[in-house]
């Protein structure tokens, strides 16, 4: 798998955004669970997440770049922190309904949160028990679903 840029928006209603964005893609989700759906275009290559979120639909939850695989991920976490930019917290985590390696990037003009990831496996959980590092929406970012307001992670 080519790497390929990742956006994540808030959606009001998860039903009425994968409708659609399926329309607008020419392709149905590649995964879909309660507050959730995540889209793997080919073209353009693009990893669309939406995170139903009541009352912030229509703005920036994060933005990613997902890459091939873990070493990938230690590459651009070096490349990145040589240039003052990588989080020193890279590892495993379970966010999105994904096993995944990443770390978030730091300095970002506006603030805006990007993350650098790779996919190790599906999970049937959005995030892991003790999830006490953010996952989506960035270090001590909100981005949770409807489903998991108390949580820091989307």
């Amino acid at each position: 798998m080519p790497s390929r840029v990742q956006l994540a928006l808030n959606v009001t209603d998860i039903d009425q955004a994968v409708t659609f964005y399926a329309r607008l893609f020419g392709t149905g989700p590649a995964k879909r669970r309660p507050g959730y759906a995540n889209f793997a275009i080919a073209d353009p290559p693009l990893k669309l997440v939406l995170l139903e979120n009541p009352g912030q639909g229509g703005s920036l939850n994060h933005l990613g770049v997902e890459v091939p695989d873990t070493g990938t991920v230690s590459a651009e976490q070096a490349r990145l922190a040589t240039a003052g930019l990588a989080s020193s917290q890279p590892g495993q985590t379970t966010c999105c309904y994904a096993e995944q390696d990443k770390f978030w990037v730091q300095g970002a003009p506006d603030g805006e949160a990007w993350e650098v990831y790779a996919v190790l496996a599906d999970s049937q959980t959005f995030y892991a028990a003790g999830h006490g590092e953010a996952c989506c929406g960035g270090p001590g970012q909100p981005g949770e679903p409807a489903v998991a307001h108390d949580a820091p992670c989307c």
